[in-house]
């Protein structure tokens, strides 16, 4: 007990005071109580922990952390304190590191440069915005949005397009949707005495031949607080893909709680403004959840977009990823990127999913859409995770 009363004190007081506590023979702080104070130094010191100091103006060039740090500070005290406290510290990080000039003042937000990571922190921070910064903020996330795109939607319609062509060997678009009754119909006078059956001279499909092999991709979301970038790139992606008429795709988000986003896929803004950001994770209640969008497993492709860090039921995340995999579903696990495309997750869980044979990439957004092709091609995909650069299962 003595122990864990130094140890608050301590965290009171700063990293300043390390050396004094540890002279009255304090326990090293635990991992969790380091976290914990990293993220209090950010905004309560002075040390090389801050980010900032005083109102520094954070959208300038310089030399201290980028904005990055903000972005995992702020998934970081989520995860670590009761929500009434993370209001107060979040308040005080906007209040003494520059962050309120940014929020209040949409001139600034006008002038700012595309920048992932400074739209992740617009992203966590968005009911705090004020009403007349809103359509700034929207804009600054626009132009994000529409740089990934340049990069983006050609090569995954393309991906998508070269996947599921398969009519250059048959005539017919799909034998399962042939209208047998009509077909029969209209080629009677087709009748030939000698065979004893009709050569018909056309094929008629149903209006919705093309709906009867097309492909279910199901993204669920990991929406904590760490995941900021990722979720624009599985964002931007799944609206891509909504897109498309030859692939039917649902968007589901989850911290503790399921939120369904697919009817947001038309506009990647409306459906990034729709996360919310922060908070515990419940990956095994996402993954029931999202069973009831399985119809056809062969044809369904299913994306688990995480960092793993299961505050649930972690056995029940492997039950349900193996149930999927064994029913014939395409299951993949995309690992959170952050700073451009340095990968972090929780390696003894990504370890455990890969030895089911299920592929987890920690690959940049530029491969997802020959993962994407791969995955429609119904190729060996953990073979292909071995020629990722990136990939550390």
């Amino acid at each position: 007990m003595q122990n864990e009363q130094m140890a608050r004190w301590r965290l009171i007081l700063g990293n300043e005071t390390e050396k004094d506590f540890s002279d009255m023979g304090m326990n090293p702080l635990s991992q969790e109580q380091l976290l914990m104070d990293n993220a209090l130094a950010a905004i309560y010191g002075n040390g090389e922990n801050s980010f900032g100091s005083n109102g520094a103006d954070l959208h300038k060039g310089g030399n201290g952390p980028s904005s990055p740090h903000i972005t995992k500070w702020l998934g970081d005290i989520r995860k670590l304190f009761e929500p009434d406290m993370v209001a107060v510290v979040q308040n005080d990080a906007i209040e003494r590191k520059g962050l309120k000039q940014l929020l209040l003042e949409p001139e600034l937000l006008d002038t700012l440069e595309p920048d992932l990571n400074m739209a992740s922190t617009l992203l966590m921070l968005k009911d705090q915005i004020p009403k007349k910064s809103k359509e700034s903020a929207r804009k600054f996330i626009q132009k994000i949005v529409d740089e990934i795109n340049k990069r983006m939607e050609s090569q995954i319609q393309r991906a998508v397009a070269a996947a599921l062509n398969k009519k250059e060997h048959s005539p017919l678009p799909s034998a399962a949707a042939i209208d047998f009754k009509y077909t029969i119909a209209r080629n009677l006078r087709n009748y030939n005495p000698d065979l004893k059956t009709i050569i018909p001279e056309r094929v008629y499909f149903f209006d919705k031949a093309n709906k009867v092999n097309r492909w279910n991709v199901i993204l669920d979301i990991d929406q904590s607080g760490s995941m900021g970038e990722s979720i624009i790139y599985s964002s931007i992606m799944a609206c891509i893909l909504a897109s498309m008429s030859s692939v039917n795709t649902h968007v589901v988000a989850f911290d503790t709680q399921i939120m369904d986003l697919t009817d947001l896929c038309q506009d990647p803004v409306d459906l990034l403004f729709g996360f919310q950001m922060g908070g515990g994770t419940d990956i095994a209640k996402s993954l029931a959840y999202c069973k009831q969008y399985v119809e056809s497993p062969s044809n369904t492709l299913f994306f688990l977009s995480s960092d793993l860090e299961e505050g649930g039921n972690r056995a029940g995340l492997l039950n349900h990823l193996q149930e999927m995999k064994e029913d014939g579903v395409t299951v993949i696990v995309l690992l959170a990127v952050a700073d451009g495309g340095r990968p972090y997750y929780d390696e003894t869980t990504a370890q455990r999913i890969a030895a089911m044979g299920i592929p987890c990439f920690a690959c940049t957004p530029e491969k997802l859409p020959e993962l994407l092709e791969c995955a429609l091609k119904k190729r060996d995909l953990m073979e292909f995770s071995k020629q990722i650069k990136h990939k550390k299962v």
